[in-house]
């Protein structure tokens, strides 16, 4: 994920990973395509930029491969303009494409996102499936880029499959189990498991910590397990009814209620202060959070953390980009071949080392660099096996145009019942209007 992104976000710092070398020769093979020669010319030398328009971090910088891909273009320079915020981002990026004006050759887009530009601004991106095998990413990232008229308009990038990071040290003084199976065992049962943990942490837990950060962030874990969300398969808003959403919403109300949560919004200034104080005992886990972590609560806390599967059988997914070709772009093929390069097995398994952002690319899960991956921060997590194993059976989930409005207003409601006690009936009554006045 990126440093704040629309339900979720990333840290400036990666995590670190203990994997087999990438090879220089894999790195620079894997995607290519030749340069004929033929391209829109930006000089007279036939030198162009391209521009790569996205917001938070990507990884690409990180993972040294603007300057990989110069080496294989001589006459290519990617340039990068990052948004720090994708909430800032994505208003920019409709206003540019409803005015044909200021985009990127390459373009960013979140998967809360994804169903809206698909519904109603496909007609302006080029169709990558005919340029890239879409099939060798998992079967849903495909879907939620494809349009009614089965042109792709989005390259799967990373993707958030779930686990739960835990502190060993906190879990010990509470006297709940500190190995990683027997945490997995724990709550094993589901999320309602997990409730029941936090309780037995609650009873004994070090004075001054908390059993989880967030309970909006529980709730977003609950729902991204299931198929159905905020829309049914016809593009009708159904979160109102969804049972998704009333289980993620009653397990946040009982968290908030029993105070098993320190009621931190994630991400900002309040959360990190906790991490780094070392307040938190658990924090819900897809693929991209454990570089926040590691980020914020810094060196002290260096092999207290670990990581388990996530609570249950049902896997989910939170989080995930990809990348867009503007029709309009100067530099359209040479942006298509960039993509392509970029979301091909070795590039994301490069991006994975470098900041953790977990592949959507599937032949990425067989290269050593993913599949033999720990993270020596959290105790040496097989991280490269638990994601993998979690992202072959997560729910192909049905999005919406306004999934990212709803997700917000109803972690803002379960912000309010922890932070303010606001009761649930009121929180929920307050989520639906701010939702309803949106989505019309």
């Amino acid at each position: 994920m990126r440093i704040t992104r629309t339900g979720g976000g990333r840290g400036r710092r990666a995590a670190a990973l203990t994997t087999t070398v990438l090879t220089a020769s894999a790195l620079l093979l894997t995607g290519c395509s030749s340069d004929d020669g033929d391209s829109d010319a930006s000089d007279s030398n036939g030198n162009i930029t391209l521009k790569l328009a996205d917001f938070g971090q990507f990884g690409y910088k990180e993972a040294g491969l603007f300057e990989q891909y110069h080496k294989l273009h001589p006459n290519i320079t990617v340039k990068e303009e990052t948004t720090a915020n994708e909430q800032d981002y994505y208003p920019k990026l409709l206003q540019q494409l409803n005015s044909g004006s200021g985009l990127g050759d390459v373009t960013g887009i979140e998967v809360g996102r994804i169903k809206e530009v698909v519904d109603t601004q496909a007609a302006k991106f080029t169709d990558l499936g005919k340029t890239i095998d879409v099939g060798d990413w998992v079967s849903w990232k495909e879907k939620q880029a494809t349009a009614a008229d089965g042109t792709v308009i989005g390259a799967g990038t990373d993707i958030g499959p779930m686990s739960l990071c835990y502190r060993k040290d906190l879990f010990q003084k509470a006297g709940l189990p500190t190995d990683r199976e027997a945490v997995a065992k724990a709550i094993s049962g589901g999320w309602e498991d997990y409730l029941k943990l936090g309780e037995r942490y609650k009873a004994k837990a070090p004075s001054g910590t908390y059993f989880m950060d967030s309970a909006s962030a529980m709730y977003n874990a609950v729902v991204s397990s299931s198929a159905q969300q905020y829309y049914d398969a016809d593009g009708k808003p159904v979160y109102k009814d969804s049972d998704s959403v009333k289980q993620g919403w009653n397990l946040a109300a009982e968290a908030a209620s029993k105070k098993l949560s320190g009621g931190l919004a994630q991400f900002l200034d309040p959360w990190q202060a906790a991490l780094r104080k070392g307040q938190i005992a658990s924090v819900v886990c897809p693929a991209w959070m454990a570089a926040q972590i590691q980020t914020y609560s810094g060196d002290d806390f260096k092999g207290k953390w670990d990581i388990s599967r996530a609570p249950g059988d049902t896997a989910a997914n939170w989080g995930g980009s990809f990348l867009a070709v503007p029709k309009g772009g100067k530099h359209v093929k040479e942006a298509t071949e960039l993509v392509k390069w970029l979301t091909a097995p070795e590039q994301q398994a490069a991006v994975f080392k470098a900041v953790g952002v977990f592949p959507s690319n599937k032949g990425a899960y067989d290269l050593a660099s993913v599949k033999t991956a720990k993270l020596p921060y959290f105790s040496d997590a097989p991280i490269g096996e638990i994601y993998a194993e979690e992202a072959k059976s997560i729910p192909e989930a049905v999005l919406g145009a306004k999934d990212g409005v709803i997700k917000d207003a109803i972690s803002t409601q379960i912000n309010n019942m922890e932070q303010r006690g606001t009761s649930p009936d009121k929180a929920w009554k307050d989520a639906t209007e701010t939702i309803d006045k949106a989505i019309g």
